[in-house]
């Protein structure tokens, strides 16, 4: 490698063009006591960490696929189930009321909940037309995918 003294620009040019063509954030070549840096214009990110809802502990964790199956067993009407997981909010803002209660009339494509994922709140419409039977997870509550939320008849 003692040809590292020599390098033209055009080589390192060429070393420079790897780095970016390859988003790599450095490369250094080393010989001895000489060292050549080239340093990329983007550093790779973390990838990113997925967060904790506040006040989930084991009392708040969504119940076991068990409890779900016996839900839907004893219940009959179309269940609305979570299509992301995120924390349910049953109305837009904590001082305005719900979008809907037991006992609502609701039509296709009416809001009818919030699902705040990586801090997007995703308003849900319903797929169905009828009344709310039951709600049955409370407001705030952490959910996953697929889990019911409520029950329209």
């Amino acid at each position: 490698m003692s040809e590292i003294y020599n390098i033209d620009i055009e080589t390192i040019e060429k070393i420079a063009d790897i780095v970016s063509s390859r988003e790599l954030s450095e490369i250094t070549i080393q010989d001895g006591e000489k060292t050549i840096t080239i340093k990329g214009k983007k550093n790779i990110p973390a990838p990113p960490v997925m967060p904790v809802p506040m006040g989930m502990n084991a009392v708040s964790l969504p119940p076991t696929p068990v409890a779900e199956n016996k839900t839907a067993d004893t219940i009959s009407g179309n269940i609305v189930k979570s299509p992301i997981v995120g924390t349910f909010y049953a109305a837009p803002s904590p001082d305005k009321p719900a979008f809907v209660k037991v006992g609502d009339k609701v039509k296709k494509g009416d809001v009818i909940m919030i699902i705040e994922s990586m801090k997007l709140m995703n308003e849900i419409q319903s797929d169905f037309d009828g009344v709310v039977e039951k709600i049955l997870v409370s407001d705030g509550q952490a959910v996953e995918y697929d889990q019911p939320i409520m029950i329209i008849k």
